[in-house]
């Protein structure tokens, strides 16, 4: 395994970096085996040189239950998803998001995802309350595994999974003919 690492390793600095001679490293003779367990461990790396993407802070406008706008920028809250205002709860999800915003200044720090065209963050109040977790509280928005970081399962009930994980009904032959 090591020895495909340092073969990799030498063909992108090779092609990266044609000024620097190139300093032949010895190969080591012993191999190590690892298990599937130990790949299993293995974090994804961060690079620590980026630059940390600065937090968005202002008053917001609410466009639906887990969006909103601070000046120019549209927000996602990161892990959890709220019924659009077209679904069943969808404007009561909104208007609770007003409640809890109306006049507070909205502390965003971007995750660096984007979804459809919206940053994706976790956005806070003044007094240190996690948005997505009031509105999951409220049991008007449900925890989604997709985004890193974001953890609302917990504050789940059964009764909020069972209201919000609704499907559309198939449209009948009579409708669709119109």
């Amino acid at each position: 395994v090591y020895v495909v690492w340092l073969l990799i390793k030498r063909q992108r600095s090779s092609k990266t970096d044609k000024t620097q001679p190139t300093r032949r490293e010895p190969i080591p003779t012993t191999q190590v085996h690892k298990t599937e367990q130990d790949y299993t461990s293995v974090q994804p790396s961060i690079d620590t040189d980026a630059a940390p993407i600065p937090p968005i802070i202002g008053k917001c406008h609410v466009v639906d239950g887990d969006t909103i706008h601070i000046g120019s920028k549209k927000i996602r809250f990161a892990g959890m998803n709220a019924p659009e205002l077209d679904e069943p709860y969808g404007k009561q999800a909104k208007w609770a998001l007003v409640e809890l915003c109306k006049g507070q200044e909205i502390t965003a720090y971007p995750t660096g995802e984007t979804s459809y065209e919206r940053i994706v963050a976790k956005c806070f109040l003044p007094d240190g309350r996690d948005l997505a977790a009031e509105m999951v509280k409220m049991e008007l928005a449900l925890d989604i595994l997709h985004f890193p970081n974001a953890d609302y399962k917990h504050l789940e009930t059964p009764a909020a999974r069972k209201k919000l994980s609704w499907k559309r009904r198939k449209k009948k032959q009579s409708e669709k003919s119109k």
